[in-house]
C-alpha cells in the first residue's frame, strides 16, 4: 500500500459534505440551483477552505472557482460542480470538489511530492442557464452576448441580473492556460445501478456519451372536441403519440448496445380538454458513446419525419438544439485510476462509460482527461434520496488521492 501520506482523510471528508449538504438543504437532499443563496454560500465555503490545501482561491466572473498552486511542479487539475437540479442530491457534484480539495490538502504540503493538484468547482453543470457554461467559458468558448442571452430555465431571470445579484457581476472569467496542467481529474456518484449491482467500488469511465437534442413540432387543425368527427379530424396530440410509439418501435433496429433515448416533454396547443390540439411538441434526447450511432439515428428519425409528412394528417418538423460530442478519457489516467483501485478498493473496478455528461468533456478536449465513480445506492440519482454509503465515499476518496499522485508521478 503506498505510504500513509498519501491516505485521505475519510472523516474530513465525510464532513466537508455534509457541510456542503446543509447549505440549501431539502429533505435528505439540497436545493442549491445555479446562482441562488444557497450556491453563493457554497462558492464562498470552497473559496475559505482552498488556503488549507495551500492554494489561492479566485471566483470569476461566471461562478467557476479556482484553488491555485504556486508550486513550480507540474500542476493537475481537479473538480467538479456545486449547484445541484432543483430539489435534488446532495453528491451529484460536491463529492468531486471534495475530493479534489482532499487531494489538494494530503499532496501539496508533502515535500517528498514534486507535483500540485489545483481544484475547480465549475459553475452551471447541471444547465440552469445554459449547456456547461462554467467549463467552456474556461476554455473561451462563452461569448459575452451568451452570457446577455442565458436566462435561468425555471424563472426566466437573466445571467445578468443573478450574476450581479451573488456579487459576480463585472469579474473577469478565468480561462485555461495552456501547458499549465498535465490534465483533468473528475469523481462523479455513477448515478446508475452497475457498481452497486455487481459489489463493485469503483468505475473507471472510459468515455462521456454525447448527447444531441431535438425540438419536434407536429401541426394540425384546432377544432371542437365533441363536434368534429373522427375521420375528419388533424389532431396534433395523436400525431405526437403515434411518434413517440414509432420511436420506440424503430430505434432498436438501428442503435448500439448502449444507447439511450427520452422524450422529456410533450406539450400540447391549446391543452384544453374540450378543445382538438392544434399543435403539439416535443423534446427528445439521445445518447451514446458513439456519435456514428447517434447521426443514424437522426437520419431514421428525419426519416419517420417525411413519412408523417407524406402521409398526414398533420405535419411534423425537426429543430436540432444541441450537439454534444462523445468524450473518450486518457487511457493513462484510466490505469492510474485502476492502480488505485487495486490499492485502496481490492480491486473492486470496472472500466465503464459514462452515460451522463460531466464537465470532464469539455476539459477533454484542450487536456488528457478521466474520471472516476462510486456507487450510487438503488442508481438513485437527479432526486433528493440520492445517497452513497459512507464506506464508499471514503474508498473513493483514497482511489481518487492516490490516482492524482499516480498521475503526478509521486
Amino acid at each position: 500500500m503506498p505510504d500513509s501520506l498519501c491516505l485521505a482523510n475519510g472523516e474530513r471528508v465525510l464532513a466537508d459534505l455534509n457541510a456542503l449538504r446543509a447549505i440549501g438543504a431539502y429533505n435528505t437532499g439540497v436545493h442549491k440551483p445555479t446562482f441562488s443563496e444557497p450556491h453563493k454560500q457554497s462558492l464562498d465555503w470552497l473559496a475559505q477552505k482552498l488556503p488549507d490545501a495551500g492554494l489561492t482561491a479566485t471566483i470569476d466572473g461566471i461562478g467557476n472557482v479556482f484553488g491555485s498552486s504556486s508550486k513550480p511542479a507540474p500542476k493537475l487539475l481537479a473538480g467538479s460542480h456545486l449547484e445541484s437540479q432543483n430539489y435534488a442530491g446532495w453528491l451529484d457534484g460536491p463529492l468531486g470538489v471534495v475530493y479534489a480539495l482532499e487531494a489538494a490538502r494530503v499532496l501539496n504540503p508533502d515535500p517528498s511530492f514534486r507535483g500540485a493538484v489545483e481544484v475547480a468547482a465549475w459553475c452551471d453543470e447541471e444547465g440552469h442557464f445554459g449547456h456547461f457554461l462554467g467549463s467552456r467559458s474556461y476554455l473561451g468558448q462563452v461569448t459575452e452576448a451568451d452570457i446577455d442571452a442565458a436566462r435561468d430555465r425555471t424563472s426566466g431571470r437573466t445571467m445578468r441580473d443573478a450574476l450581479a445579484d451573488v456579487g459576480l457581476a463585472r469579474r473577469p472569467r478565468v480561462t485555461v492556460e495552456p501547458g499549465r496542467h498535465v490534465g483533468y481529474l473528475e469523481a462523479h456518484i455513477e448515478q446508475g445501478d452497475t457498481l452497486e449491482s455487481g459489489h463493485l467500488a469503483i468505475g473507471v469511465v472510459t468515455s462521456i456519451v454525447g448527447v444531441w437534442q431535438y425540438q419536434i413540432n407536429f401541426v394540425g387543425e384546432q377544432n371542437h372536441a365533441g363536434t368534429t368527427r373522427m375521420a375528419a379530424r388533424k389532431d396534433a396530440g395523436l400525431a405526437v403519440a403515434k411518434f413517440c410509439v414509432a420511436i420506440d418501435q424503430r430505434f432498436p433496429a438501428a442503435c448500439g448496445p448502449r444507447t439511450v433515448w427520452t422524450t422529456g416533454r410533450i406539450t400540447l396547443d391549446p391543452g384544453a380538454p374540450s378543445i382538438i390540439p392544434g399543435a403539439a411538441e416535443m423534446l427528445l434526447q439521445i445518447r451514446d458513446e458513439d456519435a456514428g450511432i447517434i447521426a443514424r439515428l437522426e437520419q431514421l428519425l428525419r426519416t419517420m419525419a417525411d413519412d408523417v409528412n407524406a402521409k398526414g394528417p398533420c405535419t411534423v418538423t425537426i429543430e436540432k438544439l444541441r450537439t454534444g460530442a462523445p468524450a473518450m478519457m486518457n487511457p493513462g489516467f484510466q490505469d492510474a485510476i485502476e492502480a488505485a483501485s487495486k490499492a485502496f478498493a481490492g480491486g473492486r473496478s470496472l472500466r465503464m462509460p459514462s452515460g451522463a455528461g460531466h464537465d470532464a468533456q469539455m476539459l477533454a478536449t484542450v487536456m488528457p482527461a478521466g474520471m472516476l465513480f462510486v456507487p450510487s445506492i438503488g442508481g438513485i440519482s437527479h432526486h433528493w434520496t440520492e445517497n452513497t454509503a459512507d464506506d464508499d465515499i471514503v474508498t473513493g476518496a483514497q482511489v481518487f488521492v492516490d490516482a492524482c499522485r499516480r498521475i503526478l508521478g509521486g
